[in-house]
């Protein structure tokens, strides 16, 4: 448990954490891809699968959470699972993954931010908005080069303004609303004998679980929420529920305000700028700028505060003695990690053009290719490893107080596992030419003999004896628990 943190964060503030980091750019971004991912407007079956399966999933987080709240999230739930068999190995993986996943998901953002550009500066060529992308990331981490103190704040009016973008779109949708457009399914859109099908519902189950990250955030300052046991488990579901509440409302509206054809044409605004295509038909020209102007903030306060607490995520465990030591160095006069700031920044930009140019190379959209990659990423490492870990725990560290236990155990995790291997195993079809699966098993074998040469630096498993701290089964963080 982290020393001097204070337990102030209450349902409230945990549900408005959660769904602030669920609902950045993503949606205005990845209609259009899953309108193409299911071939018509039985899309919305993505956003209840992706919704079916972050519950899942969350009811993992719930129990690890509610069990051990501290500050960390995944890195502490590995850290105390696996530390019986592989010393420090898993955390350590988690922090090498998590330095690519998160700029992965900021690249996202700078993609997204280019695309709605485009819809202000219609000439913009393809070399402009690889610089703009370029400049977009040496801005981000040249704010962030120094003591940043209100971060949150800024975050907060963002967030304003993303709800603001949202209810601006979904209003004007339903003054134009078609229900025969919204519900003009194809015929056979759902043959679940179909193999086409089930690729289709590979790619949407992707793309939504991708909108619904995020979920887990409250899970990460855990050592900050006050009766962690009875808020964590409440506040994961509200926020899942909240967001799928909004991301239909959005993608049936949008479906029944526009003709969905037009989506699926590469070179149209509605593929590339789907809000401001709808913004434009329903209210006008002037609305439409406005409210992509919004977007464009949006998507630049979400990747600003994004790589602030991600370049936060190796300094934390460097200080904790689970990761190169030189990830724990703060700037001297500043008080920011260096290298962590610096590698995230560069990944992030390096992320960004290679979805770009792949993308054009394998004629697919540079956010399929990330996302297909960051998901594969997330899967060995933090999902699958999570869902161990329930059980491991459960075995090992029977004694641990858990408020908040998981409701039909083990199904959720079975459910949850179950999805996140369908993501896996379909990754590569939905990518082809771009193997997000095998770049994930070659970035975790990287991780291993990077561990290796660390442990061996470092003196600690398998290089020495391993460290047993059940940091929770102690009794004064048995009582923070159920605070």
């Amino acid at each position: 448990m982290s020393p001097g943190l204070t337990r102030r964060i209450g349902l409230f503030q945990a549900t408005a954490l959660n769904m602030s980091q669920m609902c950045g750019i993503g949606p205005f971004v990845t209609i259009p891809l899953m309108v193409a991912a299911f071939g018509g407007p039985q899309a919305v079956i993505g956003w209840i699968a992706g919704a079916v399966l972050a519950l899942a999933d969350g009811l993992v987080w719930a129990e690890l959470g509610a069990s051990l709240p501290g500050a960390g999230g995944t890195y502490v739930y590995l850290r105390e699972a696996f530390q019986y068999r592989t010393g420090r190995l898993m955390p350590f993986l988690f922090v090498w993954t998590a330095m690519l996943f998160i700029p992965l998901i900021m690249s996202t953002g700078v993609v997204g931010f280019v695309q709605y550009l485009g819809y202000l500066w219609p000439g913009m060529t393809s070399g402009q908005g690889d610089l703009v992308g370029i400049a977009f990331c040496a801005l981000v981490v040249l704010l962030l080069w120094r003591r940043v103190e209100n971060i949150a704040r800024l975050t907060t009016v963002m967030w304003g303004v993303m709800i603001l973008s949202v209810l601006a779109v979904i209003v004007a949708c339903y003054t134009h609303f078609s229900p025969s457009r919204a519900f003009d399914w194809p015929a056979h859109a759902v043959e679940l004998t179909h193999g086409q099908f089930w690729i289709g519902f590979a790619a949407g189950l992707t793309i939504g679980i991708y909108d619904y990250l995020g979920y887990n955030t409250a899970a990460y300052v855990g050592a900050e929420v006050r009766a962690p046991g009875r808020v964590l488990p409440r506040a994961i579901v509200l926020s899942i529920v909240g967001i799928m509440t909004i991301y239909l409302l959005l993608q049936i509206g949008v479906l029944g305000a526009m003709d969905w054809h037009a989506m699926l044409d590469p070179e149209s605004v509605a593929s590339k700028s789907v809000a401001s295509a709808v913004l434009e038909s329903t209210w006008g020209k002037g609305a439409a700028q406005v409210v992509t102007a919004l977007i464009l903030a949006t998507a630049f306060a979400s990747v600003l505060a994004g790589l602030f607490g991600g370049s936060r995520v190796p300094y934390d465990a460097a200080r904790d003695g689970v990761f190169f030591r030189a990830f724990g160095r703060l700037h001297p006069r500043h008080g920011f990690p260096v290298l962590g700031l610096a590698a995230m920044g560069v990944l992030t930009a390096a992320g960004f053009l290679l979805g770009r140019h792949l993308g054009a190379s394998t004629d697919h959209p540079p956010l399929t290719l990330l996302i297909n990659l960051l998901t594969t990423v997330m899967v060995i490492v933090q999902a699958l490893a999570q869902i161990v870990a329930v059980t491991v725990l459960r075995r090992r560290q029977p004694g641990l107080v858990r408020p908040y236990r998981m409701w039909l155990y083990p199904a959720p995790g079975i459910v949850a596992a179950v999805g996140w291997l369908v993501i896996y195993g379909y990754a590569d079809r939905n990518a082809p030419g771009f193997h997000p699966v095998e770049w994930s098993l070659a970035w975790v074998v990287a991780g291993c003999g990077a561990f290796l040469l660390w442990a061996r630096t470092e003196r600690t498993w398998p290089f020495g004896p391993r460290e047993i701290r059940e940091e929770y089964l102690t009794p004064t963080t048995t009582a923070d628990a159920t605070v």
